[in-house]
């Protein structure tokens, strides 16, 4: 096994009653040969370790995790280690075995207080609830406050397999409008920025300059300086795309509510409201044909995935998608995005 193929790090563990994994949160991950038993650092855990369940039913353990990015995916641990090297850069999307993620992760509840089991979660909401309050009086009585301040009830963000990225990796250099719209496993390069209504799923994401107002599917990727319009939407291996992996090239814009099942090369542009698939007959605009009087070319979608310098339009006369020649690429407001 290569050593720039192995990852390793400390990972502190949510492991619920029934003995099942819930998350892994690993603070600093490295690329390379993991040290012997003997020479690992501390794992710095501190106080945040307790071996006995908490009112959640949750124990927290430190885990000194080892994985072969190549191999397999071994378990709940190896497969958050694997997420966390996407969302902390130290892997680019579709470089990593991620077969079979979620046989390997545990369906959890997502709360303001960290992860609950499904199977017993309104009895363990009881609990933590009836915990604060306590809390809250006695912190009430100490203090001499007539009454105690409302505690904190538990609020459930999601129910799911993966959490959102910001609770686990806050990468530098971006701005996500949103957090719950971004997975733990999206990988964000310095100068992205995800709008409101932008969403970057796991194993997908930037890898330079971006602005996402749409979606980003698993398994895509967005080139430096390109621009993804709001409502607009990638097609990725999960949402039916198979084996193919579709991206987006440098300076290219993928206009609002527009949508493309192929790639697009560098300097390219979709406009607003048209999708664009593997399937669609689109015609190749040519002036010379056109002044010559000649019929123009009709090709599909997937012959012209992942060329550079085209302008994608509906002809507003005849109905027809068109594919035009484009000399430059679009330009962000470099203000915008100096995160």
């Amino acid at each position: 096994m290569a050593n720039e193929r192995t990852a390793w790090g400390w990972g502190l563990a949510s492991v619920d009653a029934a003995g099942a994994t819930l998350d892994v949160w690993y603070p600093k991950l490295e690329l390379g040969a993991a040290p012997a038993e003997a020479d690992r650092p501390n794992h710095g855990f501190g106080t945040l370790v307790h071996d006995t369940a908490d009112a959640r039913g949750v124990r927290r353990i430190p885990v000194f995790t080892v994985g072969d990015l190549d191999a397999p995916i071994a378990d709940a641990a190896d497969a958050y280690l694997r997420l966390h090297l996407l969302s902390q850069r130290l892997a680019k999307p579709n470089t990593v075995n991620l077969d079979g993620i979620f046989a390997r992760l545990t369906n959890v509840v997502w709360t303001n207080y960290g992860p609950f089991a499904v199977e017993d979660f309104a009895l363990r909401k009881i609990d933590v609830e009836s915990a604060a309050i306590t809390a809250a009086d006695a912190f009430a009585a100490q203090v001499g406050l007539p009454t105690a301040a409302p505690a904190a009830m538990v609020t459930v963000l999601a129910l799911d397999k993966i959490p959102r990225m910001i609770d686990y990796v806050t990468p530098s250099g971006v701005r996500i409008g949103d957090a719950d719209r971004v997975r733990l496993g999206a990988h964000l390069a310095e100068g992205t920025t995800v709008m409101h209504a932008g969403f970057v799923n796991f194993n997908a994401g930037t890898l330079g300059v971006s602005m996402v107002e749409g979606r980003v599917s698993q398994g895509v990727v967005v080139g430096n300086g390109s621009d993804v319009g709001g409502g607009a939407s990638i097609m990725g291996t999960l949402s039916g795309g198979g084996k193919l992996r579709n991206s987006i090239g440098e300076h290219s814009l993928l206009g609002a509510n527009a949508g493309i099942g192929i790639s697009l090369g560098d300097n390219c542009v979709v406009e607003a409201g048209l999708y664009i698939t593997a399937g669609t007959k689109v015609t190749v605009y040519d002036k010379a044909k056109v002044a010559a009087g000649e019929p123009l070319d009709v090709v599909k979608g997937a012959d012209l995935s992942g060329k550079n310098n085209i302008l994608f339009i509906r002809n507003s006369v005849t109905g027809r998608i068109e594919a035009r020649y484009r000399k430059t690429g679009i330009e962000l407001n470099e203000k915008l995005h100096k995160n």
